[in-house]
């Protein structure tokens, strides 16, 4: 998404700005900017076919593109088919990147639905069912515990089912907002929350459990 720069002016200001889209309200100008895009030169080499700068930039996000398909598909095998096959597709792609977001977060959404998609070969439940689904609320009191050692948690987020694993890696570690999560995953933003609950909730039992407390 696009961020915009909202500067006010008076009439008899000056504007140092290249020409933009200019509204005059109640004697107030109000200048509305793009913000500036930055290319990636790598990128843009790619772009140009330049056959060097395609492993260049495979290396540069290789690793990371990794650790986040495995997070979800939880299989070494399978992290790196989705790896080879997000890049495949990334770079027969790269002309439709326009800077809408990172080159990094493009990837990453390429790498997430692949990874999303392992599963539902595997007919993994994305949802996992438990009793009293309308009763459930989040337990506040257990939100400090949440904070350890990132190796723990990851750790023991390995070891949640499919469902919980996928919803709590791509919330904690990846960075993406619920509604975000609830369109990737194909499911309702409620249900989405919902996992969110549970599998905090399993995390800190696993975690408990294992005595890393």
């Amino acid at each position: 998404m696009n961020n915009w720069n909202l500067l006010n002016f008076t009439d008899d200001a000056t504007f140092p700005f290249p020409p933009c889209l200019y509204i005059k309200q109640n004697k107030t100008i109000i200048l509305e900017l793009t913000a500036n895009i930055v290319r990636d030169e790598l990128v843009e080499r790619c772009k140009s076919g330049h056959a060097p700068s395609f492993q260049l930039l495979y290396e540069r996000y290789a690793k990371a593109m990794y650790n986040t398909s495995w997070r979800i598909v939880n299989n070494a095998t399978d992290a790196e088919d989705v790896l080879q096959d997000a890049f495949v597709d990334a770079f027969r792609s790269i002309h439709d990147f326009n800077y809408r977001s990172t080159f990094g977060a493009w990837l990453k959404k390429i790498v997430v639905n692949k990874s999303i998609n392992v599963l539902r070969k595997r007919k993994a439940n994305l949802v996992e069912l438990t009793e009293n689904t309308d009763m459930i609320q989040e337990e506040s009191s257990d939100e400090e515990n949440l904070h350890y050692q990132v190796t723990q948690v990851k750790k023991a987020i390995e070891k949640l089912p499919d469902g919980y694993r996928t919803v709590l890696s791509l919330y904690l570690l990846e960075g993406y907002d619920q509604e975000e999560i609830a369109e990737i995953v194909g499911i309702t933003h409620n249900t989405v929350r919902t996992q969110y609950i549970r599998a905090k909730q399993k995390l800190l039992t696993i975690i408990k459990e294992g005595g890393l407390l």
